[in-house]
């Protein structure tokens, strides 16, 4: 049986946003997006629409480069997948894709999660809701709650799950895929 990775890839891009609600995590990474090439090319995630709005949120393809991110610290984590499970995560992914008007941010489920109590909507995920959703839809993982109370850092615990690389995006894209090398930068707050 071949064998394919895909990445998960955590963020702090050091916004007002993630600034927020890293005072409520105390975690180093508040965003998470699921990526299916080391390049970070095919990079997916649900969060801001535009770049100067926080509350306009919804599926998207990130784009690594932008200035949001590619200024941003990350840890990015590879899983070895079949390529049957990689083939229904691509599906699931373009399911989204062409829908992408009809699905939303889950700010709610963001106020569930603070009271681990599950909100789901129909439609509506947070970025580590939606990542642990396309694993667990994938049968990839299957989590012992609810993907509506999966965190950024609870990705981070996941079984065979190898870190890549620990650094600023930038970095990562400059040196052009790193194989099994693990960069660590001092953390510097915002």
């Amino acid at each position: 049986m071949k064998e394919s990775k895909i990445y998960i890839l955590l963020t702090d891009t050091g916004s007002f946003l993630t600034k927020l609600i890293k005072l409520y995590t105390n975690k180093p990474y508040n965003h998470a997006s699921i990526a299916l090439d080391s390049n970070l090319e095919e990079v997916y995630s649900f969060g801001r629409k535009n770049i100067h709005n926080p509350l306009n949120g919804g599926f998207v393809q990130e784009d690594v480069n932008s200035k949001l991110l590619n200024h941003a610290r990350c840890a990015i984590y590879s899983l070895t997948v079949t390529d049957n499970q990689l083939q229904t995560i691509k599906n699931y992914i373009e399911e989204i894709s062409a829908e992408k008007d009809a699905y939303h941010y889950n700010f709610l489920g963001l106020f569930g999660f603070v009271f681990n109590r599950p909100l789901t909507r129909k439609n509506s995920y947070f970025c580590s809701e939606f990542v642990a959703s396309v694993l667990e839809g994938s049968n990839v993982i299957q989590f012992e709650n609810s993907v509506s109370l999966v965190a950024p850092h609870d990705l981070q615990e996941l079984p065979d799950l190898r870190l890549e690389y620990e650094g600023s995006v930038n970095d990562y894209l400059m040196k052009g895929e790193p194989e099994n090398v693990s960069f660590s930068y001092p953390f510097i707050p915002a």
